[in-house]
């Protein structure tokens, strides 16, 4: 096995992989990825991860809304501002849907699109919701007859 040299990002002093404290006992040295320089005693990461877990917690993924709907089913992300609609599903799984069912967003409650950009906002009786633009995306309703001849 080629010996792994690393270079010290705080003193600049070059060192083998093998002759730090780590590869010398340290209980964890298997499972961490930090080294720690001989010279200085700094610790650093040897490997950055490919994708960062901030990255991972911020990023936002886009949903596709079904493309076989009938006209007057859609997504709230497509309706315009004081369009009212019935719930029909709310997409994302058990716990998404529990959530917004205590904010009364359940199949067969009536909602009105209060604003749809940066957030969707929905009124549903006396509650005002905003939404991720994801989360209203995999929201289907049925858009009452006068409301969808309008659109």
């Amino acid at each position: 096995m080629a010996s792994e040299l690393l270079t010290c990002p705080l003193c600049g002093f070059g060192f083998d992989r093998t002759d730090t404290l780590c590869a010398h006992g340290c209980p964890l040295g298997a499972m961490c990825n930090l080294v720690r320089c001989p010279s200085c005693n700094y610790e650093f990461a040897e490997t950055y991860p490919r994708e960062s877990w901030m990255r991972k917690l911020f990023s936002k993924k886009t949903v596709a809304a079904p493309s076989n709907l009938p006209t007057e089913v859609r997504p709230v992300s497509e309706l315009r501002f004081g369009a009212r609609a019935e719930v029909l599903c709310v997409g994302g799984g058990g716990t998404r849907e529990d959530r917004l069912a205590v904010f009364g967003l359940a199949p067969g409650a009536e909602v009105t699109v209060i604003q749809q950009k940066p957030s969707c906002v929905l009124k549903i009786d006396e509650t005002e919701l905003a939404l991720d633009p994801e989360i209203a995306a995999q929201i289907l309703v049925r858009v009452r007859v006068d409301e969808a001849e309008a659109a």
